[in-house]
């Protein structure tokens, strides 16, 4: 009940005042100089962009590192070891890793760019999918395994024709579950994607993105700005709460489809 209460109050805050700063033009227009009207277009857009860099970048090898511990290295020592490293990596704070990509991106190059923001949501996607694949493939029962074996199937055949189809739906919550996660991320973007007040969809360049763009605006002394801060909370709130209920949908599905 103490959880549920703040979480309830700060889910009614974001939305009593989000709500009413939502307009057509939040979707339209480019993030405004103060004193002019305005929207978080270009924000929107670099957001996607981060983030489908993060996801394209972090799940494959986040299914193939999953599958591995799953299929080749379940009971082994290197297994394990990798187990560990992962869930380190899965509760470090963003802001290392944010910090991290900085020393070897942007330092090296000179200049924040969105590469670099997509490279450090990649960081945050990878332990994610590597945990849920690793699960997921673990819950397949085994005599599915040994079925396929016994027919003279290869191993590589076995966990792309016959596990990946049963386990899909888990893994793909995975995914859902890491995009989630990285949708308001702000601390690894000040370090690398940093921000940019116009449209630009080149990638060596800053970028705009909302999650900064809602604190900078909301650390402004502009009453606009800070409407625009609380709609693009309420629009990141949203879109959060979407994919958490369609990942749960989806592992729910399974649970129900296996029994």
């Amino acid at each position: 009940m103490f959880g549920l209460f703040w979480l309830v109050w700060i889910l009614f805050t974001t939305f009593s005042k989000g709500l009413p700063a939502l307009h057509w033009t939040l979707f339209t227009k480019l993030t405004p100089p103060p004193g002019s009207d305005g929207g978080l277009l270009n924000a929107f857009v670099g957001s996607i962009i981060m983030s489908a860099m993060a996801i394209i970048i972090g799940t494959p090898i986040g299914i193939g590192a999953g599958t591995y511990l799953a299929e080749y290295a379940r009971h082994t020592k290197l297994g394990e070891t990798i187990r560990f490293v992962n869930d380190i990596l899965l509760s470090a704070p963003s802001i290392v890793i944010g910090l991290f990509v900085y020393s070897f991106t942007v330092r090296q190059m000179g200049h924040f760019s969105a590469y670099a923001g997509g490279i450090a949501l990649a960081f945050i996607v990878l332990p994610v999918v590597v945990r849920t694949t690793d699960e997921m493939l673990q819950l397949v029962p085994s005599a599915m395994r040994e079925a396929a074996l016994a027919l003279g199937v290869p191993q590589y055949k076995v966990v792309k024709q016959i596990l990946y189809r049963a386990a899909k739906s888990g893994i793909a919550t995975g995914v859902l579950l890491a995009l989630a996660r990285i949708s308001g991320e702000t601390a690894p973007l000040l370090f690398t994607a940093l921000n940019n007040p116009y449209w630009s969809l080149n990638l060596n360049q800053p970028m705009a993105n909302v999650p900064v763009v809602i604190f900078q605006y909301a650390m402004s002394p502009y009453e606009f700005w800070h409407q625009l801060a609380w709609a693009g909370a309420f629009v990141m709130t949203m879109l959060v709460l979407l994919l958490g209920i369609l990942s749960r949908t989806l592992l729910v599905g399974k649970r129900v489809k296996n029994a």
